[in-house]
């Protein structure tokens, strides 16, 4: 079978999806044992004590002797089929002397904690335990996710945030609720409200995710009261990653994969399992992956807008100086399998970054020398830009000077032009008609006589040059 056909396969059996599974881990079921303050069920000769003040939905499973039992002043009791109990004085042999056993409470079990929450890609890989690895922002269900409440056992969580929770179904007791309404009846029955209590409430019925690319999951309005819940571990790698939507730094890889509208999210999904996580030297690395929104930003410092891409995360189990090396080769693995079949899945290029400090790059196919030489260039001018503030900084490069304009204010105050009625611009100096002083002293020369030789007539004005007159003319 051909690649392409492999790729349409994968298409038809994983059509839209990236919704998955998350099934709650804690239970108030009798017979868990981890319920119980001494680690074990108790027997005959046993006594049993729920707090008078807890509220508390308890499944019993299956039929019980004990010497007695307190009882809550809120609570109940719910019984499977042939599950209930006898109350007598001794008589186990099995049991030992007999103690008085506490049921433990489970008030402080948060909705927002990513250990108390498993997931998986199918209703199936849920009950056989084939549950997928996420970051703690999407380990909590997300809004396009299916809860699941394991059937034959009840719960106490506290639902509390600043907003509804909204999801696309809740299955508790094996009923699955799909809407707002039908879900909210349940919760206002005794059953409902012993299970559920907190600050907000569950909104049911979201639609699913119907981007054949992947959905986010948005959680990041909760972030706060995730992490909360979680601890992180001290790293002895050179250069720790923060994955997006992950609340600790971690020691291993993350690739960023670019891809355009015909990408398939959860067929790539399966590729990487099934390619990489299949292979006997990486069945030990824990993957994530998600569709995220990242920040742009030029020259790694100028933010300009967001874009989504593909985040997967590899963490391998190894610790000290060796931890995130099998991530990295499993990441270099990726990046190269994105460069020689990228384009047959939707995707144009990756990149990834290890706790190593190893940086790296391909584009699908034939993109590779264009995004290469991008970054090249780009590299390029930072260094040039970076030697140029160098240089200056050290006085080796100086910046001339632009010269200085002069304002217009300047420029009018210094001038002889002003506005109207201010002084003219003489030009220059005529001897013959000038002031009086820069000719010699000849009588009548700029006397009244002057005035009186200057005439109108109907073809003009007519005068008397002093130098040429009639008399001196004539003469």
């Amino acid at each position: 079978m051909s690649l392409r056909h492999n790729v349409l396969l994968f298409l038809y059996i994983f059509p839209f999806t990236n919704a998955l599974y998350k099934q709650w881990i804690p239970d108030t079921n009798f017979d868990n044992a981890t319920n119980w303050d001494k680690g074990s069920v108790p027997c005959g000769n046993d006594q049993v004590v729920f707090l008078a003040q807890s509220k508390v939905s308890v499944y019993v499973e299956t039929a019980h002797t004990i010497t007695g039992m307190s009882l809550p002043v809120d609570g109940e009791l719910i019984l499977a089929s042939g599950a209930g109990f006898t109350v007598r004085e001794g008589g186990d042999p099995g049991c030992g002397s007999g103690v008085t056993a506490h049921f433990k409470d489970s008030e402080s079990q948060k909705w927002f904690d990513p250990s108390l929450w498993v997931a998986a890609t199918t209703i199936d890989d849920l009950h056989r335990g084939t549950y997928q690895f996420s970051v703690h922002e999407e380990s909590v269900p997300c809004q396009y996710d299916d809860v699941v409440f394991r059937e034959a056992t009840s719960f106490r969580v506290d639902v509390s945030s600043d907003y509804d929770v909204p999801v696309k179904s809740v299955s508790v007791l094996g009923k699955k609720y799909t809407s707002s309404s039908e879900f909210s009846q349940y919760v206002s029955s005794n059953s409902g409200k012993l299970q559920f209590h907190g600050s907000s409430s569950l909104k049911v019925g979201n639609s699913g995710c119907n981007d054949i690319t992947g959905c986010i999951c948005d959680n990041s309005g909760n972030r706060d009261r995730i992490c909360s819940n979680v601890k992180c571990d001290s790293l002895e790698c050179k250069k720790p990653l923060n994955p997006v939507g992950h609340c600790c730094d971690v020691c291993g890889a993350v690739v960023n994969v670019q891809f355009s509208s015909s990408f398939n999210f959860e067929s790539y999904r399966q590729r990487l399992q099934h390619l990489f996580l299949s292979q006997h030297k990486y069945e030990s690395i824990q993957m994530a992956l998600s569709k995220v929104s990242k920040e742009q930003r030029l020259l790694r410092v100028i933010p300009f807008g967001a874009t989504q891409e593909i985040q997967v995360l590899l963490l391998d189990q190894k610790t000290g100086q060796e931890a995130g090396k099998l991530a990295e080769a499993l990441a270099r693995d990726v990046v190269r399998d994105v460069h020689n079949h990228g384009l047959n899945f939707g995707i144009t290029s990756a990149e990834f970054q290890a706790s190593s400090g190893a940086i790296s790059s391909e584009a699908a196919g034939n993109n590779a020398g264009v995004v290469v030489g991008a970054v090249l260039g780009s590299l390029l001018g930072v260094c040039l830009l970076a030697a140029v503030v160098v240089l200056y900084r050290r006085g080796i490069v100086k910046i001339p000077r632009m010269p200085s304009i002069p304002s217009l204010s300047k420029w009018k105050n210094s001038s002889e032009i002003g506005e109207l009625g201010g002084p003219l611009d003489h030009g220059y100096d005529n001897p013959m008609f000038d002031k009086p002083t820069m000719m010699p002293e000849e009588p009548g020369l700029y006397g009244t006589e002057m005035i009186n030789t200057i005439t109108l007539t109907p073809s003009g004005v007519h005068f008397v040059n002093p130098v040429y007159d009639e008399t001196d003319f004539n003469a």
